[in-house]
């Protein structure tokens, strides 16, 4: 048989650079090995914490935080409801501690210190020192060590508002002249900030310097707010008397028992002569009044003295005489509402007593037909 020799392939042939070139990368491969294996290992990231103790995402930009209170995704409504934040700290109830949780807790016992703002200025010192009289400690007027322990808050100071379709049909421009106005059906609020302030008895600064990433240009329903909590329970007696310092441009109002149940700044007239002095009584009550303009009675105004006529300007928030009116026995005069709570005490009027808004309707529950009024000096 023929024998068969075992086919073997030719050895290769390397010459002398091929062989070094696979030296160098066995060398490269070397040195990377050990590069990896010395180089220090990245550290696995903990979450951050920010100073209310909630956990932080390090890799989002510190300049874009999400909102504090996204979209409401139910029904929005008219109502306040509570809210997680706060101006302090929590547990009620509890003293006041800042100037604005004292503002607070006298405007909800109907202690009125203006328009909340959270500074402590003349208005606050005379709704404080009001209170301490009330609580029979030193009428300092300061926010002392004394009074912080007798006034509680009962709930927490900021509440979530919900911006309703409602809130923003009632919105409409205000006419500039006063036959402009005459001829609106309601002299509604004409932006959203004036009605929440008025809602929460704030100054409109205060408001925006709670809602800072808020477009009050552009304001849409379901948008959440923060707003301070200002409601009061309403009054379950009628007052004895009402008490009007023109002195300290501030009202009282007490029951039989000579205890206090209300006070608030009021604006008093600019002249002297037009500011009654002794006792006066209520002889009419008028929720939501509308307003005669009679020209008389703004000399100063050369549309007045154009216009030669009385006009008739029907309710809402800016009307003249505000959403409450308690007209007294001296004809021309009375205790009414205004447009501008911010200027209340701060300016002053053709002869009545002004007051804002929501104090002259809790002065209306509080009034009855024959409720005397006295004027001090």
């Amino acid at each position: 048989m023929p024998q068969y020799k075992k086919y073997r392939l030719p050895a290769a042939r390397h010459s002398p650079g091929s062989q070094f070139q696979w030296l160098l990368v066995i060398l490269a491969a070397a040195a990377l090995a050990w590069v990896w294996w010395h180089a220090p290992q990245p550290k696995k990231s903990s979450p951050k914490k920010n100073p209310a103790g909630q956990t932080t995402n390090s890799l989002k930009s510190p300049l874009v935080t999400p909102p504090a209170h996204p979209p409401a995704t139910k029904p929005a409504t008219n109502a306040l409801a509570a809210a997680p934040m706060e101006t302090s700290g929590g547990g009620f109830p509890r003293p006041a501690q800042t100037i604005l949780e004292a503002q607070l807790g006298l405007e909800r016992r109907g202690i009125s210190s203006g328009s909340l703002d959270g500074k402590s200025g003349s208005q606050t010192r005379a709704a404080l020192k009001a209170f301490q009289l009330q609580e029979k400690i030193p009428a300092t007027g300061e926010f002392d060590a004394t009074t912080k322990s007798r006034l509680l808050l009962t709930a927490p100071p900021l509440v979530n508002y919900i911006v309703t379709s409602n809130d923003l049909a009632r919105l409409q421009p205000l006419g500039k002249t006063w036959l402009a106005k005459s001829q609106q059906t309601r002299l509604e609020y004409e932006t959203l900030l004036e009605l929440v302030a008025e809602k929460s008895h704030t100054h409109p600064a205060l408001i925006r310097r709670l809602n800072p990433r808020v477009d009050w240009t552009n304001v849409f329903a379901g948008t959440v707010l923060q707003l301070p909590d200002a409601s009061r329970a309403p009054p379950t007696v009628k007052a004895a008397v009402v008490k009007i310092s023109l002195a300290e441009k501030t009202l009282d109002a007490f029951d039989a028992d000579n205890n206090l149940l209300a006070h608030f700044p009021c604006s008093i007239a600019q002249r002297v002569e037009k500011r009654p002095v002794g006792e006066l009584h209520v002889k009419e009550l008028a929720p939501d009044p509308n307003y005669t303009f009679d020209p008389a009675v703004f000399p100063e105004s050369p549309e007045a003295q154009s216009l030669k006529m009385k006009l008739i300007l029907n309710p809402g928030p800016n009307n003249p005489v505000g959403t409450a009116w308690i007209s007294l026995d001296k004809p021309g005069y009375g205790m009414h509402g205004t447009p501008s709570p911010e200027l209340v005490g701060r300016t002053e009027s053709h002869g009545c007593f002004r007051l804002a808004n929501w104090d002259a309707r809790t002065l209306l529950t509080l009034a009855r037909v024959g409720l005397p009024v006295a004027v001090e000096p």
